[in-house]
């Protein structure tokens, strides 16, 4: 896609009469914010830019994956503002192997498969009505977000009291590391959902299942400790179960009255975000806010689930105290990420992708689909939070944005008040 094509997919979502264009804004704001130095350099620069994007330079006389391409446009054939290497900012999860098991499947992407990502990992699993993830724990924590479905989640404390709740699509669950929990697929078709855990180069194939303390423990200490037979000690599982089918449950209520006296009921490890409002709604779309100010047992993990409308902007910011991962759910869009050095990567994001920015690089998120772009961000730290450009701008002194960005007052003054994390067309 050319420069002047990309020009022209975005001019329909510029108000009429503008003299600055958002887009323009955008563009002039992020070279200003790279440190460029003066106008003469920066137009040699873009003037370099540009001249591979034209005439006959970016012809490709051979083979192409054209549906590749057509995904990932922005990657291909970059805008001309791109420069230099910013590392692995994409992975998709439609590019992993399944681990296909007889009641569901589960696959990931870790620092493994992108590498710039040190401090959070995910697993994306299905689980059908009924089946179970066999009972286990990990040396990290887990947060996670239902996809689609219902599914029934325990966690045991270490006091010896046990949490359990039926969670649906939209909701979530966060189990500190070292707790044995149990998630299991119910309702008419079980569930999908997106775990994330804070250490980059976590392994779903390294947990700490149950049946590793059974099958790796001698008969004789088994009797010790359980009270079994050694017959009743051959009765067990040959090997690990991993992901298995199971008949449904009870009612939550009569599971609930199972457990009686030791049932957590304090502490809570799951939240309804379904039921719970917007931290922030713009014309240009919402975002909803969970981190440890009001989900206390997530500690280690933050999150902002972002809807976009249609052209719209999350806008130019960065996150102070963390890198974030992202999840795709659905909707179609492009980010770029800046770095120092002058290095900026733009990328397109489909449902299933993971995105990646570094700490404290800035970067902005456009829905670029016909629908609403509705991602996942992510952090490992307690707290939520971003700094946004246009903030930065509006604060500062006339004067000294002035003298930064090389444009008049009333341009300047054209940059919102007010913080809107999304903006509209």
């Amino acid at each position: 896609m050319s420069d002047e094509q990309h020009e022209q997919q975005h001019k329909a979502a510029e108000p009429k009469g503008s003299p600055v264009s958002r887009r323009a804004f955008v563009n002039a704001a992020a070279l200003a914010g790279l440190g460029l130095a003066g106008a003469q350099a920066s137009a040699q620069t873009r003037a370099e830019s540009k001249r591979g994007r034209t005439g006959n330079s970016a012809s490709d006389p051979g083979e192409e994956n054209k549906p590749l391409l057509a995904e990932n446009p922005d990657s291909n054939d970059p805008p001309f503002t791109d420069h230099g290497d910013v590392g692995a900012i994409w992975f998709s999860f439609d590019l992993v192997k399944k681990r296909l098991q007889g009641g569901g499947w589960t696959r990931q992407v870790t620092e493994r498969e992108l590498p710039t990502s040190k401090e959070l990992a995910g697993v994306n699993m299905r689980l059908t009505a009924g089946s179970f993830r066999e009972l286990h724990w990990h040396t990290a924590d887990e947060w996670a977000y239902m996809i689609t479905g219902d599914a029934r989640v325990s966690c045991l404390q270490p006091d010896g009291k046990m949490f359990l709740d039926d969670v649906k699509a939209g909701d979530l669950w966060y189990f500190p590391a070292g707790l044995p929990h149990s998630i299991q697929g119910i309702g008419s078709d079980g569930c999908e959902f997106l775990l994330v855990f804070d250490e980059g180069d976590f392994s779903e194939d390294a947990n700490f299942l149950l049946w590793y303390c059974l099958a790796h423990t001698p008969p004789e200490v088994v009797r010790k400790n359980m009270g079994w037979s050694e017959a009743e000690f051959d009765q067990l599982p040959s090997s690990e179960l991993y992901i298995f089918e199971a008949p449904l449950p009870k009612s939550l209520e009569e599971d609930k009255q199972a457990i009686g006296g030791f049932l957590e009921t304090e502490n809570r490890y799951t939240f309804h975000l379904s039921g719970m409002p917007p931290a922030k709604t713009t014309a240009g779309g919402t975002v909803h806010i969970v981190d440890s100010t009001n989900f206390p047992v997530a500690r280690n993990v933050a999150m902002g689930l972002v809807r976009i409308k249609p052209n719209g902007l999350r806008e130019l910011h960065w996150h102070p105290s963390g890198s974030e991962w992202q999840f795709y759910l659905e909707g179609k869009g492009r980010m770029t990420v800046f770095k120092p050095g002058s290095r900026a990567r733009t990328q397109d994001y489909n449902a299933n992708d993971v995105g990646f920015v570094p700490t404290m690089a800035g970067h902005y998120i456009e829905n670029t689909g016909t629908g609403d772009l509705v991602y996942l961000e992510l952090f490992k730290t307690a707290k939520f939070q971003d700094v946004a450009l246009n903030d930065w701008i509006a604060r500062m002194p006339p004067e000294m944005a002035q003298a930064h960005l090389k444009l008049s007052a009333a341009a300047i003054a054209k940059v919102p008040q007010k913080k809107n994390e999304v903006l509209p067309a």
